[in-house]
């Protein structure tokens, strides 16, 4: 590992929008964000979605919020914590999550209630820290179960890390990461001092829970899922003007996921999706920092990758939180846990830093799809309820927040979303304006001597307006840069108080005009958004040529993308918010047999000219849809398309599966038949696992020796040389067959598997003459059903004497 140089003087006091590049090569295209303070929302989507989730904000109640942090200092809570994952282990993540919400919100709004609620929030927090004492626990704060034990371990270099937990506690590192971000955002962005103080304090305990840590030790830490410390560390190096902090972000940096990416290789497949990408935000902080432009151009190879090989039209990514591989995209049409918003919000987050260094647009455009299309439709337009799972699965739909008992990751993270639509609506680069988004705001740049208003109603009308509110002073405004989206359609044409002016391409991607402007001048230009079609990426133009194979398109409208509503199923009614069970964030109802929803039959380019703009808000008519199987639904599905941030409460469809006419009745033919056969299947299991995965491992009360999991070829799987175990859900006592995937490389591998601590089978994983994952069948004898708990069967896998029990690929619990 190298070692750090860097310039202490550059990185003592800067802003953050300043310190994010203080050692970056010099790039003349580079430009500098507005405060979240100059810039200010006024209407449309985006505007409704920041007020939404300011009232959902302040639906939190602040004592249950801070109950993990008062319990863990000894002190006494003064209301019960929230419950889920709040209760379960997780104890305190959103308290950091929630700290950044409020900053964001506060910058970005200036409301006042949510401002007193901070100062109440910060001046609590500094009694829990005081409350630690002078001791090796002193600055210490957190809401993790039995936090002093675990970091007391940790320092004495006891260290048992998995993928998602250390020590037998879930991701503690990742949960310590949101309240160092969270306060680093109260300090940096609401400019509060009593949060400096506590981030101040915090870092120093933290640099000494590592100081008698090897580089080896640090690194067998980061196998659990550990959030961006390595970026909070470079905030504390920047804040604090400590270069131990720094020197701690490089240790803190985890060299299985850099050492690839530094060498331009893709080796994502099976990972965890959202584990890796604040690392590497965090890779680009420290190369910035530090000095190191191949870390940087590490993060920018991940971005690439993950843009343009691994996401989907609303641009996001994973199935079941995991990266599948780059070229088969069919899990992401089959599973019903598609792109993660947490994961969006991290790469809106990498998207930034790199536009923010090169002024490329590219990374716009990918910022306008994702905060369009998946943020923006990851929020209920009424209750404010945030998304976890968006599914691409045609026919499938999701699920809601309830404020009071969801406390997923991506609730934590959607708190912050909706409060920040303003950060990137404008740019400035000595004393040129960038108008990067088309988003009704106004703008607030004292230095110019300018005030401006931006009005639109885009996207359901083109036309766009800037008006100069207050003119800057002679000689300071050089120029206005219009973006010029990559959806455009006709060349910009800028208006200035209705007459044309003459503009240049000074900066690649937008159109610039130098202006002497007044006050009352108005800017205006008509976006031409055009219609197209996106195929699913790994797909072939020809792969649908096949009778029983379909294409797969998403249509575009701009940046916006479109979505058929579809109604129930028949006899179903469906809820559409969370209860706080474990896993209430899945949209568990029935699955939309596949080709049942309404089918693209013919060409596509002739499905596109078809559609038809229907008045009023952004709607299509699409008569080029078919329902294949119209007796499935409760009502016929309406052949029309919206936008997908304006469908909530039902069914629906962003990918359009597309036959061609004379392959159309095979294609139905063989759906129906797999889709029975799927629907089977469905029917007689009672319960199943994914080893390896995260979700239900934690749903399944996964417990282990000597474990290990990883990823062959896009399935997950599970090991041991000594034992794991499983609990797996029959209330009624039903089952009579587990089914156990294995693979055909592990043959020779003795192992025992027990069903409530009685023996079920002995096995010898037996060659097999084509490589590949195979299932087998063990009947269950009803004996062995009766040792259950509360309708809870024990499973675990046990290694014979120099041997190993698995690998698992998959349990299925099945009844007659």
């Amino acid at each position: 590992m190298r070692l750090i140089k860097f310039n202490l003087a550059l990185l003592v006091g800067c802003a953050w929008s300043v310190l994010v590049f203080a050692q970056a090569p010099a790039v003349s295209t580079a430009v500098q964000p507005f405060a979240l303070t100059q810039v200010r929302l006024t209407a449309g989507p985006f505007y409704q979605a920041q007020q939404t989730n300011l009232q959902y904000l302040l639906d939190f109640d602040s004592n249950r919020l801070l109950a993990p942090f008062e319990r863990e200092a000894g002190l006494t809570p003064q209301a019960a914590p929230y419950g889920n994952w709040e209760s379960s282990g997780l104890d305190g993540h959103i308290g950091g999550h929630y700290l950044s919400a409020l900053a964001l919100a506060v910058a970005a709004t200036g409301d006042k209630e949510l401002n007193s609620r901070l100062d109440a929030l910060l001046q609590r927090l500094t009694k829990v820290q005081q409350a630690y004492g002078s001791g090796p626990d002193a600055g210490y704060l957190g809401g993790i179960p039995g936090g002093r034990q675990l970091w007391q371990q940790i320092r004495a270099g006891q260290i048992n890390s998995e993928l998602f937990s250390l020590n037998q506690r879930w991701v503690p590192l990742y949960n310590l990461h949101k309240t160092f971000a969270g306060l680093t955002d109260a300090w940096l962005l609401a400019h509060k001092p009593q949060a400096k103080s506590l981030l101040l304090n915090l870092g120093q305990w933290f640099l000494q829970v590592n100081a008698g840590l090897s580089g080896a030790q640090i690194q067998q830490l980061l196998v659990s899922e550990h959030g961006g410390l390595n970026e909070s560390l470079t905030d504390l190096a920047a804040i604090s003007g400590d270069p131990a902090y720094l020197q701690l972000a490089q240790r803190y940096s985890q060299q299985s996921l850099l050492t690839p990416l530094l060498q331009q290789q893709d080796q994502l497949s099976g990972l965890h999706a959202n584990t890796q990408i604040p690392k590497v935000i965090g890779f680009w902080r420290v190369g910035a920092s530090a000095g190191l432009p191949d870390w940087q151009q590490a993060a920018q190879f991940f971005y690439q990758t993950v843009i343009e090989r691994r996401s989907v039209v609303i641009g996001g990514n994973s199935v079941r939180e995991h990266f599948h591989q780059a070229d088969d995209f069919r899990p992401m049409l089959e599973d019903v846990e598609g792109p993660e918003t947490c994961n969006t919000y991290n790469m809106l987050k990498l998207a930034k830093l790199l536009y923010l260094q090169s002024g490329d647009t590219r990374y716009l455009n990918f910022y306008e799809r994702a905060s369009y299309n998946h943020i923006l439709s990851s929020q209920h337009p009424q209750h404010g309820g945030l998304v976890y799972f968006t599914p691409m699965r045609s026919g499938h739909y999701r699920m809601y927040s309830a404020h009071d008992q969801s406390m997923w990751c991506c609730v934590g993270s959607g708190l912050e979303n909706h409060s920040k639509y303003n950060e990137l609506i404008y740019a400035h680069a000595g004393g040129e304006l960038l108008l990067n988004l088309f988003i009704p705001s106004t703008l607030l740049w004292p230095e110019q001597g300018l005030q401006l208003a931006l009005t639109t109603a885009f996207p359901d009308d083109n036309s766009v307006r800037l008006t100069v509110l207050q003119a800057p002073g002679a000689g300071k405004l050089q120029r206005i840069s219009i973006r010029r989206p990559a959806w455009q359609g006709a060349p910009l044409q800028l208006r200035l108080n209705g007459q044309a002016v003459q503009t240049r391409d000074l900066r690649p991607g937008y159109v610039s005009a130098a202006l002497a402007l007044q006050a009352g001048d108005v800017l205006s230009f008509s976006l031409d958004p055009q219609l197209r079609l996106e195929q699913l990426p790994g797909q072939r133009a020809n792969d649908h040529k096949a009778a029983d194979v379909a294409a797969n398109y998403a249509v575009l409208y701009g940046p916006v993308a479109l979505a058929q509503p579809l109604p129930p199923l028949k006899g179903e009614q469906l809820k559409f918010v969370a209860d706080d069970s474990r896993m209430g964030h899945i949209a568990a109802g029935a699955l939309c047999p596949e080709g049942a929803a309404p089918l693209l039959v013919g060409e596509p380019q002739a499905f596109l000219q078809s559609l038809q703009r229907l008045p009023g808000p952004l709607a299509f008519a699409a008569p080029g849809l078919q329902a294949a199987r119209p007796q499935i639904w409760q009502q016929q599905p309406v052949a029309q398309l919206v936008p997908f941030f304006r469908v909530h409460d039902q069914r629906y469809q962003i990918y359009l599966q597309q036959v061609a006419t004379a392959a159309y009745p095979a294609f139905v033919k063989a759906a129906t038949a797999r889709a029975e056969e799927e629907a089977l299947l469905a029917a007689r299991t009672l319960d199943q696992i994914q080893p390896g995965q995260q979700q239900p491992e934690v749903e399944h009360q996964y417990q282990g020796e000597a474990s290990q999991s990883g990823n062959n070829n896009g399935r997950h799987w599970r090991d041991s040389r000594n034992w794991f175990s499983y609990q797996l859900t029959d209330a009624l006592k039903q089952a009579t067959v587990l089914r156990l995937e294995y693979f055909s490389g592990d043959a020779g591998r003795q192992f025992s598997v027990l069903l409530n601590g009685q023996l079920l089978a002995d096995v010898v994983l037996q060659p097999m003459s084509e490589a590949g994952i195979y299932s087998v069948d063990y009947v269950i004898p009803q004996a062995l059903l009766q040792h259950s708990e509360k309708g809870r069967h024990q499973l675990k896998f046990v290694a014979k004497a120099g041997s190993v029990a698995g690998g698992i690929y998959g349990i299925r619990l099945l009844k007659p």
